[in-house]
């Protein structure tokens, strides 16, 4: 839901109804992650996608549906060998889609609105609703923000309350969209309700020292992929709003000086471009000891020897010279600027995801992996097909499986 804050936000401000589909689980090769909404208000009109494609006509109607009888319900989409014209999933992966009414009369629409335009201002705020539990409770729901402060409950019994902020709280803390199971009484140990957590955090940084031609191009690519992106150079006349219009920020700085009074988290992205050794140096040392999702550095092999020896030299041990990603990018064959920005993010997106960067054609790889191995917590599907999320299949309380 909260990954199309920005519409849904419009609509509650203008006081529409609507209902809203998220994914709450997955497995095996499924399109989306946890977290991925479609809505439909009351005219009909839709935004968002929950499957890319596969099922949003039968969870279009879902939501018209609850929209009308105001009924939350748990909904799975799998695939169905049997016929191939079921509703269901191609790829052959399995979804639950939880769809929630918004109306006027929703005992929770204070607590979707004040999370939805918290998420539009970007300021960080979880969502917690049951997912899986008595059908009294299910879709209930409490906004939790960084503070620890709340709005909402789930059932009326502090207890429950408490123990679902504190594990909210945990999850907004480090970023991540998944669930967790606890018990009416709030006791995490004789679980019967499964809570299901959006997260919306600020956009990850990155950080692209060096204002080269090759920098602009990736400063293009990296908003296109939702970074809050940074261009430090020493050299001010290098580093202008001319040559970086599309950069959130333009430091002229030492990169290293910078690295150190600048903020960085499990999620940020630095590349350095700068191929200089006296720009490279003291920035590399710095970096490879930073707890950050990657670190690149561009150069021709001959320089990224040298540069290791200089690293070596210099004190950084091996364990740190491993983290580095160098030569930059991967093997696209890339010439231009703009080609040369495209590998780069394809390895910056192969090292969050896990990918190896190998061509599908002729792979027994899974095609999607869903855990964030670059560090920014995200919960979804691992690679083999495990679910992590809402488990089981079936059973659930106004589930029904489709497909």
């Amino acid at each position: 839901m909260l990954d199309i804050a920005d519409e849904l936000n419009r609509w509650t401000e203008e006081g529409r109804e609507f209902a809203v589909a998220t994914v709450v689980a997955v497995a095996g090769s499924a399109p989306r992650r946890p977290g991925a909404a479609l809505a439909v208000d009351s005219h009909g009109v839709a935004i968002g996608s929950v499957s890319g494609g596969c099922v949003e006509a039968a969870v279009y109607d879902l939501c018209t549906r609850a929209l009308q009888d105001g009924t939350t319900v748990l909904e799975q989409f799998g695939y169905s060998a049997e016929d191939a014209f079921a509703v269901g999933l191609t790829c052959g992966g399995m979804i639950e889609v939880l769809v929630t009414p918004v109306r006027a009369d929703a005992p929770d629409r204070k607590v979707f609105a004040a999370a939805l335009s918290a998420a539009a201002r970007g300021e960080p705020a979880a969502v917690a609703r049951v997912a899986r539990g008595p059908a009294g409770l299910l879709g209930r729901a409490l906004l939790v923000r960084s503070d620890g402060s709340y709005e909402g409950g789930l059932d009326g019994h502090p207890e429950l309350d408490r123990a679902a902020v504190a594990e909210t709280r945990a999850m907004l803390e480090a970023g991540r969209t998944g669930a967790f199971a606890v018990s009416e009484s709030g006791s995490r140990c004789a679980a019967d309700l499964t809570l299901f957590v959006e997260s919306s955090v600020p956009p990850p940084r990155m950080i692209v020292f060096g204002a080269i031609d090759f920098a602009a191009a990736l400063v293009r690519t990296g908003k296109f992929l939702g970074y809050h992106v940074t261009v430090c150079d020493a050299r001010p006349v290098f580093a202008t709003r001319a040559r970086f219009p599309e950069a959130d920020d333009l430091v002229v700085d030492w990169p290293h000086r910078y690295l150190r009074r600048t903020g960085t988290d499990g999620r940020t992205v630095l590349c350095v471009l700068t191929h200089d050794a006296k720009f490279d140096i003291p920035l590399l040392q710095e970096a490879l000891r930073l707890p950050v999702a990657f670190v690149g550095a561009m150069g021709s092999r001959r320089t990224h020897e040298d540069r290791n020896r200089r690293l070596r030299e210099a004190g950084v041990n091996a364990s740190e010279l491993a983290r580095l990603h160098s030569p930059i990018g991967l093997d696209l064959g890339a010439r231009t600027p703009e080609e040369t920005a495209l590998s780069i993010a394809a390895e910056i997106v192969a090292a969050r995801h896990g990918g190896t960067g190998a061509p599908l054609t002729g792979s027994r790889t899974p095609i999607h992996r869903d855990t964030e191995v670059g560090g920014d917590g995200a919960v979804g599907t691992r690679g083999g097909g495990e679910t992590v999320g809402v488990s089981g299949r079936g059973g659930a309380v106004g589930a029904r499986v489709v497909a």
